[in-house]
């Protein structure tokens, strides 16, 4: 690594009246730098070099531009970065104002930064804070929706900054507003073709709602209808019977043979993990039953190859097909589990989960006929 000299001279080039081939010359050092985990703890120590690299952001040098938003983006990947970024160099102010601006240049950057920064709660916190003081997170959301908002940048990855916000109350709370309709916005973007990234992150965010139990009535209500838009990317083209059909909700009746899932194993885990959250509870699970929610999960389970997604589909079929619980579990998201049964349920996950490791990896040697 650098020595402190040699740092102190890096950071005497990176100022606004640096000669622009120095300039370049030092951001692209820098970068380099920033590409392996070392190279960013290093320059966790030196917070004036960021500050300088960020301040770089403004340069006329759309390259050194492009560069310095590079690094950031590797630095911000790095979670003991993130109190430097955000309380040190405060990024934060400057990078929503840019976002707002139809016309910015490296909005597509400044997305990935901030879904980032957003990932782990304490921080997440922080830019909730600055985002709802400068922007608002109505300002957000219609940003997120209005695909031509900005001709020079795609913005998908607002939608997995969306998704970190929503693991705070508070930004479920407003998500889930009665009057604003936000959730209803979101939804045709759980199939939203062009973009995993912001397909992904709807997903996630409508996941994270689920959690507050309180909102499941909500949800399933003709008000949202959410549940056509998390069944149909796991729907497929297999044949029901026609009083399957009949049940289901309208949107998912009678579909086409040329019918495709979801090509995405996570973003199908994140469904099916939606989907068993609304049946913690009682109403939950009976308007998933009477939606005949178990002949698409039945027929999906014939199709799925991943075994940690055809577990999570196990766990749903499970209660869809069980008895109800007995008086006072009726909501599962309230049951308090003894201490020790808690710690064997852990031990039990974690079995589940190397057992379903390791079958995975069976079934990857055999399609690829155990190379």
């Amino acid at each position: 690594m650098l020595s402190d000299s040699e740092a102190a001279e890096l950071l005497s080039f990176l100022t606004p009246g640096t000669r622009p081939d120095v300039k370049a010359k030092a951001t692209e050092y820098i970068l380099g730098l920033s590409g392996h985990r070392d190279g960013c703890r290093f320059l966790r120590t030196k917070p004036d070099l960021i500050a300088s690299l960020f301040a770089l952001t403004s340069d006329p040098s759309v390259a050194i531009v492009k560069d310095c938003y590079h690094i950031l983006i590797n630095l911000s990947a790095d979670e003991t970065l993130h109190q430097v970024l955000v309380s040190e160099v405060k990024v934060l102010p400057v990078l929503l104002k840019n976002l707002v601006d139809p016309e910015y240049l490296f909005s597509d950057q400044i997305s990935t930064i901030l879904s980032n920064l957003s990932r782990h709660e304490k921080t997440c916190r922080t830019v909730f804070k600055v985002l709802q003081e400068d922007v608002g997170l109505v300002k957000l959301v219609e940003i997120f929706c209005n695909e031509s908002f900005n001709q020079k940048a795609k913005l998908h990855y607002l939608g997995p900054l969306l998704s970190n916000l929503t693991q705070l109350p508070e930004a479920r709370t407003y998500m889930m507003d009665r009057d604003r309709c936000v959730i209803q916005r979101l939804l045709p973007f759980t199939q939203y073709e062009a973009s995993v990234v912001r397909r992904g992150g709807v997903i996630g965010m409508l996941r994270n709602c689920c959690f507050d139990h309180a909102h499941h009535k909500f949800l399933l209500s003709d008000a949202v209808d959410v549940l056509p838009f998390l069944l149909l990317p796991l729907a497929g083209p297999e044949e029901l019977t026609e009083e399957e059909n009949e049940g289901l909700p309208v949107d998912l009746q009678y579909l086409p043979e040329n019918k495709k899932r979801e090509e995405d194993p996570d973003i199908r885990k994140m469904l099916l993990e939606t989907l068993l959250l609304l049946t913690a509870t009682k109403p939950g699970r009976q308007t998933l039953k009477e939606k005949k929610v178990y002949p698409i999960m039945r027929e999906f389970h014939r199709w799925e190859k991943d075994a940690h997604v055809m577990a999570a589909c196990e766990k749903l079929v499970q209660v869809l097909i069980g008895d109800e619980p007995e008086q006072g579990m009726e909501n599962l998201m309230e049951v308090e589990i003894p201490e020790n049964v808690e710690e064997k349920l852990k031990e039990a996950d974690a079995k589940e989960e190397e057992e379903l490791q390791k079958e995975q990896e069976r079934r990857t040697q055999e399609e690829t006929g155990g190379e």
